[in-house]
């Protein structure tokens, strides 16, 4: 199992698994996540607030997470470069 990153509100994602991070204010991304939504593969991790960042998952799924982009790849290499040192 890769490592694991907070993605908001107690959410924790496998890096492993991660595809992409892309915002959701594109108009394919936003039909993405619909259909994702009508298909039962989307995993809201908002808690209810503004979806910044969309991270797509090697199955198919889409995690939508009220952190920005930036900020969950900021993560995400921070915990690499934790990994390599050790």
């Amino acid at each position: 199992m890769g490592q694991l990153i907070h993605i908001g509100f107690g959410n924790i994602v496998n890096t492993a698994k991660i595809v992409a991070i892309v915002s959701p204010d594109s108009a394919p991304v936003k039909r993405l996540i619909q259909k994702a939504k009508e298909e039962g593969r989307a995993v809201d991790a908002t808690q209810g607030r503004k979806t910044k960042a969309v991270l797509i998952m090697e199955n198919g799924q889409a995690v939508l997470s009220a952190l920005l982009p930036e900020t969950i790849a900021n993560r995400a290499q921070a915990e690499k470069v934790e990994e390599d040192e050790a």
